[in-house]
């Protein structure tokens, strides 16, 4: 996988993120080949509408139960859409500041789906 390559290289990466078969494949190059994600910011793809982080069937619940828990990326770096907010619009204002303010995206990860839907597995 490239980003490997790219972490030796550039340590501070800027990644974004899907879930499904991206967190299982990081997962395991972090515990069997030692990928190292302290300086590494994350930016998740999307969340539901209305889901509350803590929600088991959040995606930020799914990626720290999954993925954030179990490698040593700093929670500070951790990005992830949040659902509930009262203002959508503004949220994604920042969130989009946020990206660009980090440098923007170094690598997107993507999961496709078995019947073609992108992000969903």
């Amino acid at each position: 996988m490239i980003i490997s390559e790219e972490l030796k290289i550039r340590p501070d990466l800027v990644l974004g993120l899907a879930a499904g078969g991206t967190c299982r494949e990081l997962l395991r190059m972090h515990t069997e080949e030692g990928l190292d994600f302290p300086k590494v910011t994350t930016f998740n793809l999307d969340e539901y509408i209305g889901s509350n982080p803590a929600h088991p069937s959040s995606y930020s619940s799914f990626m720290w139960e999954n993925l954030f828990s179990h490698i040593n990326v700093n929670p500070s770096n951790v990005y992830i859409p949040c659902g509930d907010t009262a203002g959508p619009g503004e949220f994604c204002r920042w969130y989009e500041d946020k990206i660009e303010q980090s440098g923007g995206m170094d690598i997107q990860l993507l999961g496709i789906g078995g019947e073609g839907h992108i992000w969903f597995q």
